[in-house]
């Protein structure tokens, strides 16, 4: 669509010069030159708010990006389908403001090579350089709120003691006045881009936001805005009001006190908080997808920044293998430190099998709501408006744990190790003392079992029929078994050892299944899973 004006070559941007480069004689321009200019009035007002892109549909998963090229693409960026993307002329509505992309394909492509060499367990195919070549750049549709907060303000704040064997509060009201501005707090405008990836993305920086022109397109692809910006608006307001709290808890005047976080005090009101303006704007990501089945790992870049944020699943073949190495000296380590009786045994592999059922039903509550979109606004929107208008009238500003909760494949690895290895080390110095209860423990862990049978069946109604719960089944039936044994409390040992070989062969099968359903929770159903596309063949 943008021709050079000296050989008549295609033109695209070109990210180190941050100009149009023509393909054929090399020649730049500037990405403004390329304006469209007409005379008559009409189609000027047209062009003022909206601009032509081609719009390619995939039939598969019904994804929709955009292109200002005139070449046709063989791939979905979104399901990873290698497919025909059949086009269909449209105008798309102007964006006010652009960030153009600042790392070209090989800054990318390297800043993800160095990630993966950390996820020791991820598939082959996630580092296959063939895979990895396949990154596109897409500009994502985003909203930029513009936040303030003037006027006085009215805190509640705390300072506690001791005297004697008294704890004293003494309560003071805080006053004063604040005058905060927010620009460009951003939030995805695409219902197809998860939350979860447009946020641990962030930041971008909206100093580098330039005027909108179609030709900062030129070479790349973009995705299609279709969420309102109120569906963010409280959203914005609540970073906003966290973020200045968090600066007043520094001022000298204030440090002194605990601010009182109860009650009603903290809502919007109480700084003033308020969007002044929304502005539509285009960011710049470098995308992958890896695609297994009916489900997707998306592997992301920061086109401004290079950050990268990527679903890694894990192979369960070097899974076992990094566990095999791992317990080979693990269990020569307890071999000389820890002798444990059969009874003892028993006790063990009971908590263990306990242990990878808990484990085992949170994962599939995470499953639930993740693939429920729960946490994600933008599809909300498009799916489901009366749930997301639920979460906005119980949302409100107000202070949040800033701490990330996500982890990778090696963490969840090393976490299981962790939690098996410590626990036979404490439960081999405890054991004596267990097991001189019975009566009182196997009870607990069969009640525990059973509660956790429960929530899991529960849950597991919620995911695709036809998934597995061997491992779930032969937890619960390992620690009844156990129990058995220890009440029945027979003579010969041997029955102590095949009740604890039957445990730790159900906290292999549950493991199994915990890494099966670990790599469902890291990728994600496909965008507009539920629509089939090649409706613009017509």
């Amino acid at each position: 669509m943008f021709s050079c004006p000296n050989c008549g070559g295609n033109v695209k941007f070109d990210i180190p010069s941050q100009q149009l480069a023509c393909e054929y004689c090399h020649e730049l321009f500037d990405p403004y030159a390329f304006e469209n200019k007409t005379s008559d009035a009409e189609e000027e007002k047209s062009f003022e708010s909206d601009y032509e892109v081609t719009v390619f549909t995939c039939p598969q998963c019904g994804g929709e990006i955009l292109s200002t090229d005139n070449a046709s693409a063989g791939f979905c960026s979104f399901c990873g389908a290698s497919t025909i993307l059949y086009s269909r002329i449209s105008h798309e509505r102007r964006p006010n403001f652009i960030i153009p992309f600042q790392k070209s394909k090989d800054d990318c492509k390297q800043a993800y090579a160095d990630m993966m060499k950390h996820a020791i367990f991820a598939p082959k195919e996630l580092k296959d350089p063939k895979n990895i070549d396949s990154f596109r750049g897409i500009y994502m549709p985003y909203w930029a709120f513009y936040v303030t907060q003037k006027g006085p303000l009215s805190l509640r704040g705390e300072k506690k003691y001791r005297r004697g064997d008294y704890v004293y509060t003494d309560h003071y009201n805080l006053s004063g006045n604040i005058d905060s501005y927010y620009k460009g707090l951003s939030y995805d405008a695409s219902s197809s881009f998860a939350d979860n990836i447009s946020e641990a993305l962030a930041p971008y920086d909206v100093k580098g936001m330039k005027a909108f022109t179609p030709a900062y397109l030129s070479g790349f692809y973009a995705d299609t805005a279709d969420v309102a910006p109120s569906v963010y608006q409280t959203e914005a307001e609540s970073t906003a009001f966290q973020q200045s709290f968090e600066q007043l808890k520094k001022v000298p005047q204030y440090a002194p006190y605990s601010i009182d976080m109860t009650g009603d005090t903290y809502t919007s009101g109480s700084l003033n908080t308020k969007t002044v303006n929304v502005d539509s704007t285009m960011f710049p990501v470098w995308f992958m997808s890896y695609r297994r089945n009916n489900r997707v790992a998306y592997a992301t870049v920061n086109g401004q920044t290079g950050k990268v944020v990527a679903d890694i699943p894990v192979d369960p073949k070097k899974y076992a293998f990094g566990s095999l190495l791992l317990a080979i000296p693990i269990f020569f380590l307890l071999a000389a430190l820890v002798t444990l009786l059969p009874t003892r045994l028993l006790t063990i592999s009971a908590v263990l099998a306990l242990v990878t059922a808990i484990i085992y039903t949170c994962e599939l509550s995470s499953i639930a709501k993740k693939d429920s979109f729960a946490e994600d606004r933008g599809k909300l929107y498009k799916t489901d408006p009366q749930k997301l208008n639920i979460i906005n009238q119980k949302s409100s500003p107000k202070i949040k744990n800033t701490k990330s909760r996500k982890m990778g494949a090696l963490q969840v690895f090393l976490w299981i190790q962790v939690i098996l290895v410590v626990g036979v080390q404490l439960l081999g110095l405890i054991g004596a003392t267990v097991s001189s209860m019975p009566s009182l423990l196997w009870p607990v862990l069969i009640i525990a079992m059973a509660i956790t049978v429960g929530i899991g069946s529960s849950k597991m109604k919620s995911l695709p029929s036809g998934q597995s719960i061997l491992g779930f089944i032969a937890s619960g039936v390992a620690v009844v078994v156990c129990a058995a044994i220890a009440l029945i409390h027979p003579v010969s040992d041997l029955f102590y050892y095949i009740g604890t070989i039957f445990s730790l062969i159900a906290v292999i099968l549950s493991i199994a299944d915990i890494i099966h359903y670990y790599n469902i929770l890291s990728t994600r159903r496909l965008p507009q899973f539920d629509k089939q596309g090649g409706d613009d063949r017509a």
